[in-house]
């Protein structure tokens, strides 16, 4: 059974979110102190926690250095019973994924954990990591695909021009938002994601422009909405696509006027936002089908990006997998360390559906049921098995729309080189002779391709 943790000074506090934690067959686990939330984060399967920001020990915000620091993914709701604006972005900025008013809301809480378990049951990007090689840091990437995007994000990111995302679902689309934001001139300021899709259509107006006191007969207080919190940073909608015509509307008025109205309210509300969207579908599509607006389309695609599926970054996964043994032996204690070379072959040759969650998922799956501190064929599920027989690369299949030949073949040549570096140790000589090139060869290839040593 699932976990959710509920921090609060008052032990009777949580009396309030127990029935609906309940119905939702979640267990409810109390703390009333940071230390203790934080003991409880680091030793259970906690989904989200709900902390209060004034705890002792270690307040809200203090508890969410901790966890960034421990690299403990979990989102984490913090309460206050400041209901201003400077309080809810101080909590966002910290990292919260959400801010709510104390006495809480029942309703509020309902509808933030129904975010939660959503996004929860949908797969995601590649999660935050350490300090990898390359210049964005949670993004654990070296092939040619990958490394034209960050150049891209370079070009544009201090800029406020507003980027559409394009990419499969488990691609990392919000890493990039985030890099986007975290080398932009309003780096100091919020970056409020929002997922469209997990929203339900009658409560994602609220979300993101707020209502006021008896704006509808659960509206018992003011709401402040997510671009009110945004002003100053940047606003990321996810899965744009799956927002109604109606909000489009308004979402269009934002962008040209950089104004709204809360709902039921009647006073202008100027914001000063930087727009960033993403989307899996096909909006040119949608638009010839009358579920998209052509003008808002226009204002949102000013400068379109696309992340690769992991399939056309064979380069990165022995980098990415690398990642994932290190943050599982670290986080679970797991006793596979590495993997034997027939194994990765094996899994550069598969085609990745799933993405980046997938191949973590597979990792995550393989290190619990693993006997021995090298991962090996045997422990591959069958599927990988029987749609991989044999190691070695695997044949390039040219869409109809053709491929680019020399990224294909930079490619090709960037799982080579990391490969025999991997093999090597990172030890040059050892990887040259390994290649049958010259050292100096394979030195100049690196440096040209800018390969650097992990942490390096």
């Amino acid at each position: 059974m699932s976990s959710i943790l509920f921090a609060h000074r008052d032990p009777k506090a949580a009396e309030t979110v127990k029935p609906i934690l309940k119905a939702k067959n979640l267990l409810l686990l109390r703390a009333d102190d940071g230390v203790r939330a934080l003991e409880i984060i680091e030793n259970e399967p906690v989904v989200a926690a709900w902390v209060q920001q004034d705890l002792p020990g270690l307040d809200g915000e203090q508890l969410l250095r901790r966890l960034d620091l421990q690299d403990l993914d979990i989102r984490v709701v913090l309460m206050s019973e400041d209901p201003s604006l400077k309080a809810a972005r101080s909590a966002l900025r910290a990292g919260a994924y959400d801010y709510l008013p104390l006495p809480l809301d029942e309703n509020e809480f309902s509808d933030c954990l129904e975010r939660i378990l959503e996004e929860e049951a949908e797969p995601a990007g590649l999660p935050p990591a350490g300090p990898v090689p390359g210049r964005f840091d949670h993004i654990v990437g070296q092939s040619q695909a990958i490394r034209s995007v960050f150049r891209l994000v370079e070009k544009v990111a201090d800029t406020d021009s507003t980027v559409m995302i394009y990419g499969e679902s488990g691609t990392g689309k919000e890493l990039i938002a985030r890099a986007l934001h975290q080398h932009s001139r309003r780096r100091d300021m919020p970056l409020i994601p929002v997922n469209c899709g997990a929203i339900p259509e009658e409560l994602l107006e609220s979300e993101l422009f707020g209502h006021e006191k008896g704006a509808f007969t659960s509206a018992i207080r003011m709401r402040i909405g997510r671009f009110e919190m945004a002003s100053g940073g940047t606003i990321f909608l996810d899965e744009i696509a799956d927002m109604s015509p109606k909000l489009q509307v308004k979402i269009l008025r934002v962008l040209q006027e950089q104004q709204f109205e809360r709902i039921g309210g009647s006073k202008t509300i100027n914001v000063d936002i930087r727009v960033i969207t993403a989307t899996n579908k096909n909006l040119r599509q949608a638009m010839e089908h009358g579920r998209f607006r052509e003008d808002l389309f226009y204002r949102l695609n000013v400068i379109p990006m696309t992340v690769p599926p992991l399939r056309e970054r064979q380069a990165d996964i022995p980098l990415l997998i690398e990642h994932f043994l290190h943050q599982f032996h670290l986080n679970k204690g797991s006793r596979a360390k590495s993997i034997d070379h027939e194994t990765m072959a094996r899994l550069m040759a598969y085609p990745w559906p799933g993405n980046i969650r997938e191949l973590e998922n597979l990792v995550e799956r393989m290190v619990i049921l693993a006997e021995n501190e090298t991962l090996t064929v045997v422990d591959l599920p069958a599927r990988i098995r029987e749609a991989v027989a044999a190691p070695g690369q695997a044949p390039v299949e040219i869409p109809e729309e053709g491929i680019d030949f020399n990224q294909v073949v930079s490619d090709f040549e960037d799982q080579l080189l990391l490969q025999a570096l991997e093999k090597a140790g990172w030890v040059k000589n050892k990887a040259a002779n390994l290649l049958k090139l010259n050292r100096t060869t394979l030195v100049e290839k690196l440096k040209k391709k800018k390969i650097n040593p992990p942490g390096g």
